[in-house]
């Protein structure tokens, strides 16, 4: 394509978007000049929807109205409301809506979930996860290897990666859990990673870690309401995600939490609290802990309500957009970025993310050719000019082209700029 054509492809790319009315439901930020920003940072903030000003304005009017009463009165009674998510959440998770559940946050989610399905034996001690996964990953398994007595330089394997760039490939996740099978207690794996942006075959891991005799359970940060999701009938054991990136629900969002419906009416070891309890029997204030089926016996206390409603509104527009059709677009958009870094920019940038579009959601990492510190200078320059990505250390730029908000002009005024950057760069 000559770099003359490019502009007006992205126009009528963006004019032919049925899902471009999507974008003015949200709140796009805007620099000095008033310019929106080239936002690609859903995967560490989701943009605002606007409907959510008035949905939190909503509970604060019950709250000021019903006081105590909001709980059992009103057209969205709090006593409920975590209710009023859940199909939508299932929806996106390709769950039962029995199997979720919005509760706390990501990493606590995991640990709670770890108590029930992390069971370590003499036997079977090892969890095995991906090298350089999330932090916050690394720190809650090495902690539950420790809780229970193993020693996590024996019992924590870590999957290096085996394909440039950091990437792992399938063959490399099948051959560990085989290679160490009969350790395993669990696998934890991501169904996207962090840093390099791969997409991982859930379906596979699932069948494999079971295979073996292990339980399969996923962190879904970066996976919820970007990849495709069929948790149900995949036979996920048990997963977590945070609803604060691609789920646009707003700094330290609630999370999410999914457990498989043949475990609904397993005995688990759990920490238990009274929001987990039956709900039948609730309110008769027992000394004796009977959960209620399924996800929500993993509950603690009761929903945050004004965290919540954020939530709810973004969840309806993921209803109303329809996944595959989301999917459809962010696999041309980042699709179209990537094979424009590579014919346009193939002398600064390099693609970390797999080629593949069944191996990456929206993002794309990239490397900088000359190295960490071009990298920073680029990141910068972007940044100082309204194209918002996130830097991960050590040298990767992640820009995530959302397709609830992003438009191929938006990829264009990326491209533009890092080709203004290398260009300011050349000798005179």
């Amino acid at each position: 394509m000559r770099l003359d054509s490019i502009e007006q492809f992205a126009l009528d790319r963006d004019a032919l978007d049925p899902l471009a009315g999507f974008r003015d439901r949200f709140l796009v930020p805007r620099d000095g000049d008033g310019r929106e920003w080239a936002y690609f940072c859903g995967n560490s903030l989701g943009l605002q929807p606007r409907a959510v000003r008035d949905a939190i304005a909503h509970e604060l009017r019950c709250w000021s109205e019903l006081a105590v009463e909001g709980h059992f009165k009103g057209d969205l009674p709090w006593m409920h409301y975590h209710e009023f998510v859940r199909d939508d959440m299932a929806l996106v998770a390709g769950a039962l809506p029995s199997e979720v559940v919005a509760m706390n946050s990501l990493t606590a989610n995991l640990h709670f979930l770890m108590v029930s399905f992390y069971r370590p034996t003499k036997q079977r001690p090892a969890i095995l996860i991906e090298a350089g996964a999330f932090p916050s990953d690394r720190y809650a398994v090495e902690s539950q290897i420790r809780f229970h007595g193993f020693d996590p330089s024996t019992d924590l394997i870590e999957l290096e990666a085996d394909e440039p760039g950091g990437t792992i490939s399938d063959a490399a996740i099948a051959a560990a859990i085989a290679q160490h099978g009969e350790r395993l207690a669990l696998v934890l794996m991501p169904g996207v990673q962090y840093r390099t942006g791969q997409l991982f075959d859930i379906a596979a891991i699932t069948a494999q870690a079971q295979g073996v005799g292990a339980i399969a359970g996923f962190d879904l940060a970066h996976a919820f309401a970007n990849a495709p999701l069929r948790l149900h009938d995949w036979g996920v054991d048990f997963a977590a995600w945070c609803h604060y990136k691609y789920g646009n629900s707003g700094p330290g969002a609630v999370a999410g939490a999914f457990v498989h419906e043949r475990h609904a009416g397993a005995e688990f070891p759990r920490f238990a609290g009274w929001w987990g309890s039956d709900k039948d029997t609730r309110f008769r204030m027992g000394p004796h802990f009977q959960p209620t089926v399924g996800a929500e016996g993993w509950q603690l206390s009761n929903p945050p309500i004004l965290a919540l409603a954020p939530l709810r509104v973004s969840l309806q527009l993921f209803r109303e957009a329809g996944m595959e059709r989301l999917r459809e677009k962010s696999v041309a958009l980042t699709g179209w970025l990537a094979e424009q870094v590579e014919s346009r920019l193939d002398d600064v940038l390099d693609i970390v993310t797999p080629r593949e579009p069944s191996r990456r959601g929206a993002q794309l990492s990239l490397r900088v050719r000359d190295g960490r510190d071009a990298g920073r200078s680029l990141f910068d320059w972007l940044t100082a000019r309204g194209v918002i990505g996130d830097w991960r250390e050590p040298d990767v730029i992640r820009i995530s082209p959302a397709p609830l908000y992003n438009r191929y002009s938006d990829v264009l005024r990326f491209l533009d700029a890092t080709a203004a950057w290398r260009d300011a760069r050349r000798p005179a």
